[in-house]
């Protein structure tokens, strides 16, 4: 996405669904989602960006999930199904949905939100919708794959595809079609929660184009290895004979992880998919295209080269870089797509190569403020230093809130900023960082939401390479206030944005 695909300069927020406040145990796209749309449009905002929207696998990340095209019933809002006469009142008032109402409890979602699903399959098969079938028919070439995947996987009781029985490990014509029928019910299940999920998407979508609000959306650059996208396109990823990965994705050793990132992801097969014209990308971006408005791709680097590790290591220590698709992809998907609304995420090591297919595919890249103050001046995090064609972001969902960095930084980043920004007291810190990325020349700016409630280190959304306490954090409806709308106007509007 070049300069001149925006239309102005332009400033948003990045609050993902799960965080939004509501009574269900994570954030939905009922009444809080239209009111957060509502507060972005207060406070003469035009962008709303979220984290993925697809299922999530295991450690309840989004960048892990069981299908890149599928959306997650968890956000399916229980009001908006008893207006449409799918559930009543009575059915879901009273769930303990856990005790923390700033931390989603995944535990409880689980049981308790299939628990209901399940009430209302009931009620949905005697009611079901005129345009459910063309849903069917128009998401055939992945919602068929993903409804018999979580079905089958649900009957080796949450098993990896890779642990289940080899004729069905490997999609055999027979097993298949013995499947179908032994979980047929189940199967319409998964169709059911995904026709509502999209059902409330696209109405929600529309209201926020109403506002005049864009919705960024984000692709992880990888899926999880136990996911329906590797088990349907097992041609796509370098895999055994027997399905399991040759080599996972990660990050090598660097200043902050002595022993690298492993994430777990199986690889591309690059020379397949180019032989194939990149069909499965282009579908996927295709896809994506009716979801959001604007496509944060994750990980870019990854596609001039990416970091592998042998599959069953204990850490990153010992991986390889591979090449990968470059600018070829990017040309392709332009060919078949048009020119596509796409953020670069290209944090981390970056080579002149990796600096070259950036310059090539015209895409703004990302600057992080909160990684200028490890270096001198020539930092190119530092909002005096940030170009034009770049989205910048005071920190991300990788990152601590403000708050939470002035208390975790190290004194000589610390001190640098505080020198920097010209602070005596570093209780400015917040608002001088938002102000600035407000201020700096890239032509978006992405403020999060934690920033602007004034939370700290307790309201950072994930720890990378870890799991257990990750993607819990929501907010309170006390929390998100017309004070923060009024502020984030004027500081916009000052920085001549959203004008």
């Amino acid at each position: 996405m070049s300069k001149s695909q925006f239309k102005k300069r332009g400033s948003g927020v990045l609050m993902h669904i799960s965080s939004l406040p509501g009574p269900f145990g994570i954030g939905t796209l009922g009444k809080n989602a239209y009111k957060f749309i509502d507060f972005l449009a207060k406070a003469g905002q035009s962008y709303w960006q979220i984290l993925p929207v697809c299922p999530t696998g295991y450690g309840n990340s989004p960048y892990q999930s069981f299908s890149t095209f599928a959306g997650n019933p968890y956000f399916i809002d229980f009001d908006l199904l008893k207006k449409d006469g799918l559930l009543a009142k009575k059915d879901y008032d009273g769930i303990d949905w856990g005790k923390d109402p700033t931390s989603a409890d995944f535990g409880l979602l689980y049981v308790k939100r299939n628990e209901l699903f399940e009430k209302l399959q009931n009620n949905f098969e005697k009611k079901v919708p005129a345009d459910y079938k063309a849903f069917c028919r128009k998401n055939k070439f992945w919602l068929e794959d993903f409804a018999l995947f979580m079905a089958v996987k649900d009957a080796h009781n949450g098993a990896s595809f890779m642990d289940w029985e080899k004729d069905i490990r490997l999609r055999e014509d027979k097993a298949l079609a013995d499947w179908k029928k032994k979980c047929a019910r189940r199967i319409e299940y998964y169709k059911m929660l995904q026709y509502l999920f999209f059902k409330q998407w696209k109405e929600l979508r529309a209201y926020a184009a109403s506002k005049d609000i864009k919705i960024i959306g984000d692709i992880p650059i990888y899926v999880s290895a136990d996911s329906a996208d590797v088990w349907t396109h097992p041609e796509n990823f370098l895999l055994s004979k027997k399905g399991v990965p040759l080599e996972v994705a990660g990050c090598p050793p660097d200043a902050f992880t002595d022993k690298g990132q492993l994430w777990g992801n199986p690889v591309y097969n690059w020379k397949a998919l180019k032989e194939d014209g990149y069909g499965w990308w282009k579908q996927r971006i295709k896809s994506s295209l009716e979801i959001y408005d604007i496509l944060r791709i994750d990980h870019f680097r990854g596609f001039e080269s990416f970091y592998c590790i042998k599959y069953g290591a204990e850490d990153a220590k010992n991986g390889k870089w591979r090449k990968g698709p470059g600018v070829d992809l990017f040309k392709e998907v332009e060919k078949a797509l048009g020119k596509v609304p796409i953020i670069a995420e290209d944090l981390g090591y970056l080579t002149p190569r990796v600096h070259k297919m950036l310059r090539d595919c015209g895409f703004p890249g990302m600057k992080v403020i909160q990684f200028a103050f490890g270096g001198d001046d020539t930092n190119t995090y530092l909002p005096h230093n940030i170009p034009e064609n770049s989205i910048v972001y005071t920190g991300s969902h990788d990152n601590d809130p403000i708050n939470g960095w002035v208390e975790s930084a190290s004194p000589a980043e610390l001190d640098h900023a505080m020198k920097y920004f010209k602070l005596t007291d570093k209780a400015q810190m917040r608002e001088t960082m938002m102000k600035a990325a407000l201020e700096s020349k890239a032509f978006v700016c992405i403020l999060t939401m934690q920033d602007l409630i004034g939370l700290g280190h307790e309201a950072r959304m994930n720890f990378p390479s870890s799991v257990g306490e990750n993607w819990k954090w929501r907010a309170t409806e006390e929390q998100i206030t017309a004070d923060q709308a009024k502020w984030l106007k004027q500081a916009s509007k000052a920085a001549g944005r959203n004008e």
